[in-house]
């Protein structure tokens, strides 16, 4: 006897909606936007603490920031006195610099993107987030790693052909579970592993589970790395325009 066709047809629907050969895997580029997405959001508003320590010293600096998407970003120091006010401001490819003691903006040149901020082992570009790790790479996964009994996506980045990036090439671990990342290595044109990111102290903040340590550690200069704790963070809230301008830049206090 032969089945009505709507059987057939709704038989067939609930084998595709649930056989697991129709399941979507994500590809290394989904991951990485994964985590992209988690650390940045439509829109953030987050207090800092840098600590950049060297063999001799170490100072700390306190810091707000406000950004929208990559194409706005404030970053203001609150706290030494000596460093109150200093501010960066990058609206789309262009960076300004603040200098309240001498009551001065300069414009940071693309060629200087790569320079140390404030004497840290992060640069201009890392903090205002100038090159995109999702679209100016492609993305291999080289499969599944243990990092500290963890287990973790392991993805290589590699710079697209006329990329505003410097790195030869970047590898991501990202943690499998919730794709939060792990670690961050910065690799040379020639293949020389120059720095790396630890992403530590993962917790909940809101309504997302972050890394709130970033410890960043340059291997050509012994017994220095810049840490980053974060004190607190917003996101996806609305912030308004007027926040990214020279004018707010040099309005301090």
């Amino acid at each position: 006897m032969k089945k009505p066709f709507h059987i057939i047809f709704v038989t067939a629907l609930i084998l595709s909606l649930t056989t697991p050969a129709f399941a979507t895997e994500l590809t290394a580029r989904d991951i990485i936007k994964k985590v992209d997405d988690l650390l940045r959001g439509d829109s953030a508003h987050s207090v800092m603490e840098m600590t950049i320590i060297n063999p001799r010293w170490q100072r700390t600096l306190k810091m707000e920031s406000w950004e929208v998407g990559r194409k706005k970003t404030l970053v203001r120091i609150l706290h030494p006195k000596k460093e109150e006010g200093v501010g960066s401001l990058k609206i789309d490819y262009q960076m300004w610099n603040y200098l309240p003691r001498v009551e001065r903006v300069i414009k940071i040149p693309p060629s200087m993107m790569m320079s140390s901020w404030m004497g840290s082992d992060f640069t201009n570009d890392d903090l205002v987030k100038e090159s995109s790790i999702v679209e100016d790479y492609t993305h291999e996964l080289e499969g599944e790693v243990e990092l500290e009994g963890v287990k973790a996506y392991k993805i290589v980045a590699i710079p697209k052909e006329h990329a505003p990036v410097v790195w030869g090439r970047l590898v991501f671990f990202v943690r499998v579970d919730d794709y939060v990342p792990l670690r961050q290595e910065y690799f040379s044109e020639r293949g020389e592993m120059v720095r790396y990111l630890d992403f530590q102290e993962i917790k909940k903040m809101g309504r997302r589970i972050l890394p709130t340590v970033w410890e960043m550690v340059p291997l050509n200069k012994k017994g220095k790395k810049t840490v980053v704790r974060m004190v607190d963070i917003e996101f996806d809230l609305p912030i308004d325009d007027n926040i990214f301008t020279l004018r707010n830049l040099k309005k301090w206090p």
